[in-house]
């Protein structure tokens, strides 16, 4: 089925008011709850993606204040590789703990994974800060402490992402897949502006204690969020699809009573990617293209202390840039024209403009516009191929297809920190930023090819339908 032009409308259920009133009033509220956004007319995904914007704000501010920690004050000899080893403590445990997550996320009740990771992170960092209120932490300690953060976002992120059917009505999937890729660009942003402002005015203590708040605070939210699970499975409903397994079950209640047994829906994830080939060569070009992209998160304090001389200040407008970017970009992506690989080629293109010109453009102003080009390329191909996901991706193996898209895009991020960190040490940020993208170009024209570009009967449907 594809996705509506607009937010779904005409498809929010409006539990409460409207279902005793009369017709003319439950078509006022039925109008007014079209009109509402999708937020706003559903409390329960409302309170979840605020958690999310809480939990993934406060990992990249640890990040972002942390790495220029590193760079700025805690490492004078090769600061580049330091910053390196931190990134890649921040994203190994997304490619290491894959199976895991996927194994945990089926298995248990999200709203349970989602909870008990976020008051996990919240200690962490809680500890942290007091270790750091006390006595200045080694920076070991912060690189454990930044692992552990990094493992709870592990299991955090996917479990979301396979939450989502729960949480809204199939003609809302798209837009809240919008939503939930905003979240990511709005904690870039917020995680930005305050991440290296916060370590320069209060330190790493300062920093770890904002990142308690935010995490127990998601915590609170989503405990108090409503999950559709096994309940949601029953005869009332009309779609074929109510009772293939998303909330976890096997599909086989409320089946009728002379119907076979349910096939065995769980799957190994090689096996998930096997049936998907179109699926998998776009995960692997754009994993060939995330070797360059993220580096960009190890090459801005580089290139602020080196390159313009900034501080902490700077380094948030350029942050801010790039996670401004990517919010207009998954917020604007739907409305993208064509296929979503032809579309994907053209922003890796763009986005290898945009960053490899600061390579040439020193110039402050200059490489602020080309970052928020950049993260707008990224977050408008994001919520594109997401969405195309979402409904192509059986739901049975969603939660290890959701796990296994983390693991296989971020398998390039832990080896891109660690060589560009060391080379940044051995060369200047403005080549830094000129491999970057001309390193970009080849995934581009990969994912252009005919091969992928004349998808699959489904593919193609759902593609066009998406793009509407």
């Amino acid at each position: 089925m594809s996705a509506p032009p607009v937010p779904a409308p005409g498809t929010a259920t409006a539990p409460g008011p409207g279902a005793g009133a009369g017709p003319t009033e439950g078509a006022a509220n039925g109008a007014a709850a079209r009109r509402a956004p999708l937020v706003l007319r559903n409390r329960s995904f409302g309170a979840v993606w605020l958690g999310q914007v809480l939990t993934q704000a406060a990992a990249r501010m640890f990040q972002v204040g942390v790495s220029w920690w590193i760079v700025s004050h805690a490492v004078r000899d090769a600061p580049g590789l330091a910053s390196g080893l931190f990134m890649a403590a921040c994203t190994l445990p997304a490619v290491a703990l894959a199976p895991v997550v996927a194994a945990a996320v089926a298995r248990f009740p999200h709203r349970s994974v989602l909870r008990t990771v976020a008051v996990l992170a919240g200690a962490v960092s809680g500890a942290l800060a007091l270790w750091a209120h006390l006595a200045g932490p080694p920076l070991a300690a912060v690189y454990a402490a930044a692992l552990a953060l990094a493992t709870c976002q592990a299991f955090f992120d996917p479990c979301l992402t396979t939450s989502v059917p729960e949480l809204v009505d199939d003609a809302d999937i798209e837009t809240a897949t919008g939503f939930e890729l905003s979240t990511q660009s709005l904690a870039g942003l917020g995680g930005a502006l305050l991440g290296a402002l916060t370590v320069e005015s209060a330190g790493v203590a300062g920093l770890a204690a904002g990142c308690a708040v935010a995490q127990l605070g998601a915590a609170l939210l989503i405990a108090g969020a409503r999950f559709r699970g096994a309940p949601t499975i029953n005869t009332a409903s009309d779609s074929k699809g109510d009772n293939d397994g998303s909330d976890g079950s096997d599909g086989s209640e409320g089946a009728p009573a002379g119907a076979a047994p349910a096939a065995p829906r769980r799957r190994t994830l090689r096996r998930i990617l096997a049936d998907l080939p179109q699926v998998r060569r776009i995960l692997i070009c754009f994993t060939a293209a995330n070797l360059f992209t993220t580096a960009v998160f190890v090459v801005i304090p580089l290139y602020t202390r080196s390159v313009l001389g900034g501080g902490g200040e700077t380094v948030a407008l350029l942050e801010a840039s790039l996670g401004a970017g990517a919010l207009l970009g998954a917020v604007t992506g739907a409305r993208l024209p064509g296929r979503p690989t032809v579309a994907g080629a053209y922003c890796l293109g763009l986005m290898a403009v945009a960053l490899a010109l600061p390579g040439l453009v020193a110039q402050r102003p200059v490489v602020a516009g080309c970052l928020a080009v950049a993260g707008w390329c990224a977050g408008a191909v994001s919520v594109r191929f997401v969405a195309l996901f979402q409904r192509l991706v059986p739901a049975a193996d969603k939660p290890g297809f959701f796990a296994v898209m983390q693991a296989v895009l971020g398998a390039s991020l832990p080896l891109a920190s660690l060589l560009f960190g060391f080379a940044g040490d051995l060369l200047s940020p403005r080549t830094l930023c000129l491999v970057q993208g001309l390193g970009l170009l080849p995934a581009a024209c990969a994912l252009a090819l005919p091969t992928l570009r004349t998808p699959s009967a489904g593919l193609d449907a759902e593609a066009v339908g998406g793009a509407r």
